[in-house]
């Protein structure tokens, strides 16, 4: 039987992937916290853990009819982002797929009244969020596996826990042990063109509204108490602040790991910060009877 050994909220703002000197040029001399967080998750827990497949919720790749889940026995080459060629070009990446445990979840789709496809073209595109990501917390890893999930444009947050339940089924008729990896923001609304690059800085003064910081605040707090419940419970008032991609990443991970059952408190490992009026900010999800924070605590 399988299981879901970890989860995460976490960013794959383009910032992550400029060189050092140019984020400090963005960010008024000073590094952003979402960096060495990601590279202390890589010590702490990629290095370390035991599990085999990492599932990444992309929220940037948006499908229409269907959701799809990739089911490669490798993925490679050089990877150039269309929307920001200029800080992400010709990133190599090289991962293994897991075709087995991509099929399993596509199966679960219809039972829990959605549509799921894995796909294994070596053409289908990559989007940015995955190779961001991986190339913090895969790169080097060779026999770990990596698969990635689209976001539905036309669905919505039903939408979301079904596919999430059909993840979690999947997940335990499978031998596997299992990362989740939820990549985007909370609120999301950028800045226009003319005024952006006054609000480069990571400062949350920069958040493009006092109401999408105040609910961004809030829904940090519920992650810190486990109260998964809430934040599923509220999505319409928070759809109002407009989270990135429906917030659909979030949904799809709480779904798998129980819907208004999870409650595994959420460990913030970076600062809350901003990305030209975008939300951005890490947090960890353990399983509560793993005891995993107080392990690390004492460790």
């Amino acid at each position: 039987m399988g299981e879901v050994v970890a989860a995460g909220l976490l960013s794959h703002v383009p910032t992550i992937m400029l060189p050092k000197e140019t984020r400090l040029e963005l960010n008024e001399g000073k590094e952003i916290s979402l960096v060495p967080a990601l590279e202390k998750l890589r010590r702490d827990v990629f290095d370390t853990y035991d599990y085999d497949t990492v599932l990444l919720l992309d929220s940037h790749w948006f499908t229409t009819v269907e959701f799809i889940v990739t089911a490669q026995d490798r993925r490679s080459g050089l990877f150039t982002a269309e929307e920001l060629p200029r800080g992400m070009c010709r990133i190599p990446y090289d991962w293994k797929g897991d075709p087995e445990l991509a099929h399993l979840i596509a199966a679960e789709g219809e039972p829990a009244g959605t549509w799921i496809t894995a796909n294994d073209d070596h053409y289908l595109p990559l989007y940015y969020p995955s190779v961001n990501i991986w190339s913090y917390l895969g790169k080097g890893n060779p026999d770990k596996s990596w698969i990635s999930m689209s976001v539905c444009q036309t669905a919505d947050t039903e939408d979301f826990l079904r596919v999430g339940r059909a993840i979690g089924e999947a997940i335990r008729k499978s031998d596997r042990k299992v990362i989740i990896i939820a990549t985007g923001s909370l609120s999301h609304t950028f800045y226009p063109l003319r005024e952006l690059r006054k609000h480069e800085a990571s400062d949350p003064s920069h958040i493009f509204s006092a109401e999408a910081r105040e609910a961004d605040y809030q829904r940090l707090e519920w992650f810190k108490e486990g109260r998964h419940d809430l934040v599923l419970e509220t999505m319409p008032e928070f759809l109002k602040v407009r989270p990135e991609g429906k917030f659909a990443h979030y949904v799809m991970m709480a779904a798998a790991l129980g819907e208004n059952d999870f409650s595994a408190p959420g460990v913030q490992i970076s600062d809350y910060e901003n990305s030209i009026g975008t939300s951005q900010v890490h947090v960890w999800f353990d399983r509560p009877d793993t005891g995993w924070t107080t392990r690390r605590a004492e460790a």
